[in-house]
């Protein structure tokens, strides 16, 4: 079989909003989610083996645990017997870990999308559901490749809408921590999301807000301070964290302004990750 290359595609959080605190400890949230056209590739080719061979390399490879959400994908779907065969699966990371930007929950996401739209499995939506929670919150987000409105865990609305931003990333070397971001939620969003393709223009995200910013940035200070040099540079749109961080993003209209603020920025931090990208 020859290889196959798959775009597992970053992941940003245009709002989140915290509705409240459930009794497992879990919190509820609603959010407006799109994807950027930067990508991990995931290379993947069927092998007479017994088992799989999982291999992680490039930029953002290093420390990846060997019980990663591929291994896992491959593990579940491997108990119940729905892989017939073994597969050589590598990894090129070109998405930072702990940025905010889905990497892992998204390769999962875009390897079972290829098993699949393949017909190398089938299985119902209840199944699919089941497979990507026992992986990751989020994973089932990146199953169609489309602007979304995340409403609960089970429910999500997917629009044919597209966005033309061009998107500055900024992270910092630090990591965030989620589960202690979210212990450090105090305050909870009254403003559900209305379901609408309007929440995707301009006038409706440059007024909405992520709530994990607060305890955000009040863990990890360099992140506040990235938002605001960032929503200084010129032709700016809005400026937000992505997720539970730690990626600041700074949205354009053009790329050209953008391009100008990449140069500003690398300028300025120099040790920070920083790219340009534009949402799909």
């Amino acid at each position: 079989m020859k290889k196959t290359l798959i775009k597992s595609y970053a992941k940003v959080n245009l709002s989140l909003n915290v509705l409240r605190k459930e009794k497992n400890g879990l919190h509820k949230i609603q959010s407006v989610v799109s994807f950027l056209n930067f990508h991990d590739e995931i290379y993947i080719q069927r092998i007479n083996k017994k088992k799989h061979i999982i291999k992680f390399i490039g930029p953002f490879s290093k420390n990846i645990n060997k019980k990663n959400t591929i291994s896992k994908l491959l593990n579940i779907l491997d108990k119940k017997n729905f892989l017939k065969k073994k597969y050589k699966i590598h990894v090129k990371k070109n998405v930072p870990q702990q940025s905010g930007l889905g990497g892992g929950s998204m390769n999962a996401a875009f390897l079972l999308e290829y098993f699949l739209k393949k017909k190398i499995i089938q299985l119902s939506k209840k199944e699919i559901f089941n497979i990507c929670n026992q992986i990751g919150s989020d994973v089932f987000l990146g199953l169609d490749r489309k602007n979304s409105i995340l409403l609960n865990k089970k429910k999500i609305k997917k629009y044919n809408v597209k966005m033309a931003f061009f998107a500055l990333l900024v992270k910092p070397k630090t990591g965030c921590s989620t589960k202690e971001i979210y212990r450090r939620v105090k305050y909870f969003s009254n403003n559900r999301i209305k379901i609408s393709s309007k929440i995707f223009k301009i006038q409706f995200l440059k007024y909405a807000k992520n709530d994990l910013e607060a305890p955000a940035f009040k863990l990890y200070p360099i992140l506040g301070k990235l938002k605001i040099f960032l929503s200084n540079i010129n032709q700016v749109k809005f400026v937000r964290m992505t997720g539970s961080g730690s990626t600041i993003v700074a949205y354009f209209s053009n790329k050209k302004s953008a391009i100008i603020g990449l140069k500003i920025i690398k300028k300025k931090f120099k040790n920070h990750w920083s790219i340009v990208s534009k949402t799909i």
